[in-house]
Parts: C-alpha cells; structure tokens; sequence
C-alpha cells in the first residue's frame, strides 16, 4: 500500500509572502473501533467482541494511567505520555494551576520499530494516480 498526495497551494503570511506549493497527504478514510476489531479477528483466534472488548479497556486504562502520570508503553505501537501547554511568569510564587496550565495533551512517540520504518520511507503517489 502507497500513501495518496496532492499538490496545495499556500500563502505564507511571513516574510516574503509569496504562494508557495506543498505536498499534502491524503487521508483515504476511518477505521473505527468495530472495523478494526473485525480486521484484528481475522488474524487470530479471538473473536472480533473480544477484540473490541481488550481495545475498549485498553482506552479505559490509558485514560487512567496517562491522568496517573504514567508513561503507557505499548511496545511496536509506541508510547503515551499527557502533557501541558502553560504560561510562564516571573517569579515562581506568581504560578497557578488554574492560571498558568492552558490545555492538556497526550504525546504519541512512536516505537523504535516504527520510526525505523518511517525513517526508510513509505510508498506515495499522486492523487488520481496509481
């Protein structure tokens, strides 16, 4: 399998402010929870409701151990840490929770595995080619 692109114009606001093109990624669609299930059965012995009722929980846990403070290591797939984005301020006395701490995030590093993969390239081509 290949990864569809295409061509976008863009205006870049600073400095020269010429269009200029990029490469943009195509997205083909969704997996959802029971697609993915149903495609995880098919390549083991389990079930696709087992399958989904392991991904299901998986989602539960992460939830809780990423609030933990935890780093969730997933193996291939990679790991979870939550993060967030905060102002800084001048003196430490001056720093709040409410204040300070703008919006929360989850970081995503992709394991060894797969940064090699993705350091070797992956297969594109154009849109409305192939």
């Amino acid at each position: 399998m290949a990864l569809r692109y295409r061509i976008t114009k863009r205006s870049n606001n600073i400095g020269h402010k010429n269009e200029q093109y990029i490469l943009q990624a195509i997205h083909t669609g969704t997996i959802d929870l029971d697609m993915l299930s149903e495609r995880i059965s098919d390549e083991c012995t389990l079930h696709s409701v087992d399958v989904k009722a392991v991904l299901i929980a998986l989602g539960s846990k992460l939830d809780f151990y990423l609030k933990e403070g935890k780093i969730v290591d997933l193996g291939d797939v990679g790991k979870f840490k939550m993060g967030f984005k905060g102002t800084a301020e001048d003196k430490p006395e001056l720093l709040s929770v409410k204040k300070n701490i703008q919006k929360f995030h989850v970081n995503y590093q992709p394991s060894l595995k797969l940064k090699r993969k993705l350091k070797a390239g992956v297969d594109v081509y154009k849109e409305g080619r192939k």
